[in-house]
């Protein structure tokens, strides 16, 4: 007799990252700290070893009177003081589109009303092929088939298998949902250029002739860019796009604001016309009413003060992370080239991957890692280096150690 319902996937879930991190602290419990290198945690940790939580978000939040911790939301779609500053923030004044905002709970949240929203089950996501792997997860638990996308040519950037997947799925289906995780890609950290997403704006653009073409942003990262001053600045290319393409881009204030157990985050749709705003905003507004109902009022009112009354020194502070991390991922990056170790073409944010086409091989490299005390995520065709959780003594030389591990692996 089963209880759950008919359509269930009993196969129990296993988390590639979660399951390796507590590894890596039982391997420091019984090794010591010293002794270990993890490289697994995505959420931003200091040289002490410590996870980062910005003193300018958090003496703020803990001031806050507890009725207002306590309270519900002013409304299941957000507070609107919280809705406007999130479309502040997010755009900067690139974008000139009809446009609302949905409060959700952090970035995969606003993902995962995103696909729910947009897609039918039977029709197809389309993501990278190395990706979040919760992007899979969300649609295979809402009976949404997924088309992957080669973001890589080489050591090259190239949008042709995307478009390739693209016109497929049109084909078949009468619409195109694509998920493009940029600035800052979990797990590669590639960014894409202004040029190429202006290629990939007109391409949707001429696609949407045929149907409905619908953009999943995935910021979640944007603001660790190291070029914060420029990182909105792909986004003017949103001002181009036709009547039948529909953007959401997917803000995490979670990672933002160095609170992530604290959910909070938005949905931030665009449109050429408003009536087509409106519509997805309904459909949405419903998916986070029957979901989470709202989302935690302190949370967004800390954000909300944050940013309109303390903005300098909580950029000043989040900066000095930033510079750390590039000091990090320069280091790997320079020892990698130095020693042949193949990473996928990175340019900023919390993530390095190592290029590795074969899974198979990669596991026993993974595996090979943990045996001396190195602790990675592994993902489709690569193994996941966090930089922003790697302090700068474990940083130097780790490059030219999984190279001797990797080319002993080989060699069996």
């Amino acid at each position: 007799m089963a209880f759950v319902r008919k359509k269930a996937d009993l196969t129990p879930i296993v988390d590639t990252v979660f399951s390796i991190v507590a590894a890596a602290a039982e391997d420091k419990a019984a090794n010591g700290p010293e002794n270990v290198t993890d490289a697994t945690i995505g959420s931003l940790f200091g040289e002490d070893g410590k996870l980062v939580a910005f003193d300018t978000v958090f003496d703020h939040y803990d001031a806050i009177d507890h009725r207002i911790k306590a309270a519900y939301a002013a409304s299941f779609t957000g507070n609107p003081s919280y809705r406007e500053t999130v479309w502040d923030w997010v755009l900067r004044d690139k974008v000139d589109l009809c446009g609302t905002v949905i409060a959700a709970t952090g970035g995969s949240g606003a993902v995962s009303i995103s696909v729910t929203s947009f897609l039918d089950e039977g029709e197809t996501l389309i993501i990278p092929e190395i990706a979040w792997g919760s992007y899979s997860l969300m649609a295979h638990e809402n009976g949404i088939r997924c088309e992957t996308y080669n973001m890589f040519d080489g050591d090259a950037f190239t949008l042709s298998d995307l478009k390739d997947k693209v016109n497929k799925v049109m084909a078949e289906e009468g619409r195109a949902v694509v998920v493009v995780n940029d600035p800052c890609h979990n797990p590669t950290g590639y960014t894409m250029t202004k040029e190429e997403w202006q290629e990939l704006i007109e391409f949707l653009n001429e696609c949407s002739e045929k149907g409905p073409c619908i953009l999943i942003n995935d910021i979640a990262y944007i603001d660790y860019s190291y070029d914060p001053g420029h990182s909105r600045d792909y986004m003017e290319a949103f001002n181009e796009i036709s009547p039948g393409v529909m953007i959401s881009v997917c803000f995490s204030c979670s990672k933002t604001m160095t609170s992530y157990g604290l959910r909070c985050g938005a949905a931030v749709i665009l449109a050429r016309r408003a009536e087509d705003v409106r519509e997805a905003e309904i459909v949405l507004e419903k998916k986070a009413r029957s979901i989470w109902s709202n989302i935690p009022n302190a949370a967004m009112e800390n954000f909300t003060w944050t940013i309109r009354e303390n903005r300098e020194a909580f950029e000043a502070e989040k900066q000095k992370y930033i510079d750390l991390m590039k000091q990090r991922s320069d280091i790997f990056l320079r020892e990698a080239a130095a020693c042949g170790l193949e990473v996928y073409p990175y340019r900023e944010g919390f993530f390095i991957t190592l290029k590795m086409e074969n899974n198979t091989v990669r596991d026993a490299v993974h595996q090979a890692f943990m045996d001396r005390h190195i602790y990675t995520v592994a993902v489709n065709k690569g193994i996941r280096v966090a930089v922003c959780s790697l302090p700068l003594k474990k940083a130097a030389g780790l490059a030219a150690v999984m190279k001797e591990i990797e080319e002993s692996v080989l060699k069996r």
